[in-house]
């Protein structure tokens, strides 16, 4: 790769934010953000899970820090960004990867309490976090937001996601009118759509309440996954990341208010 091809992706001096830090795509996010001269905030709602991620990026030679964040609570992710401000001097890219899903459920099954819990985070978290990086990037002139989306919003035929799929496609239309509304003060907003990612929490498929996992089930689960992939893969989050790298460097400076599905071609809407 050529040297200006490099400088693209390089992100020194820059500030990141990354929620859902502690495990899967979000931690992969903020130790391959480190990994390229970022300054990394690693938020989670596990914040022990959270300092590991820091740690991991600090062992590297990398500058991290950690803090809890639910971010269904609107203060706590508007404090993670004041603080990475305070920290820093400002804000160049908020990651919004943290996201819960819900156990497979028919939608007459679905009690409010799923619901609110799975709009508070995916959708109403997401927001918050966009809202408040929003009022610091517009000012600044320069940022890049980062949703998590997902696959499920092209691919509605995956019965018991109701919730999920609701909330994410409520994170792909924010995608887009924060691109529309931000772009004059060169703030860029785009998303990722994953396919299904072998994470901690995708495991709960398979994994039973003690933490067992059952192998037959597990192979079965992802064959359906591996089955409807033209490359026959499934997905890690190291793939997620790389695509969150792109959207938040400036080798992707002419791009905003899409979305990218690093699936596998698990989906291929038109």
């Amino acid at each position: 790769m050529t040297a200006p091809a490099l400088a693209a992706y390089d992100l020194t001096g820059r500030t990141a934010v990354v929620t859902g830090a502690g495990s899967g795509i979000g931690r992969a996010t903020a130790v391959l953000l480190g990994s390229c001269g970022a300054s990394v905030l690693c938020a989670d709602i596990d914040g022990t899970s959270a300092g590991i991620t820091s740690a991991h990026i600090e062992s590297e030679g990398g500058a991290a820090w950690s803090t809890a964040v639910d971010v269904a609570r609107r203060e706590e992710i508007e404090g993670a960004i004041d603080e990475a401000v305070t920290r820093t001097g400002r804000i160049d890219i908020l990651a919004n990867v943290a996201g819960i899903g819900e156990q497979m459920t028919a939608l007459a099954d679905v009690d409010d309490v799923i619901l609110e819990r799975v709009l508070a985070v995916n959708l109403k978290g997401t927001f918050y976090g966009c809202r408040a990086a929003a009022q610091i990037m517009s000012k600044q002139g320069v940022g890049n937001i980062v949703n998590v989306a997902s696959s499920v919003v092209d691919t509605p035929e995956v019965t018991g996601l109701t919730c999920y799929g609701m909330s994410k496609a409520g994170v792909v239309q924010l995608t887009r009118s924060l691109a529309h509304e931000l772009g004059p003060s060169g703030v860029r907003v785009n998303a990722v759509a994953p396919g299904f990612i072998l994470t901690p929490h995708s495991s709960r498929h398979f994994t039973d309440a003690a933490g067992r996992i059952d192998e037959e089930h597990r192979d079965r689960f992802l064959k359906r996954f591996r089955d409807v992939s033209p490359l026959g893969e499934i997905g890690d989050p190291t793939d997620v990341a790389h695509a969150i790298l792109y959207l938040a460097s400036d080798a992707s400076r002419f791009v905003t208010g899409q979305v990218l599905r690093p699936n596998g071609g698990q989906a291929m809407p038109g």
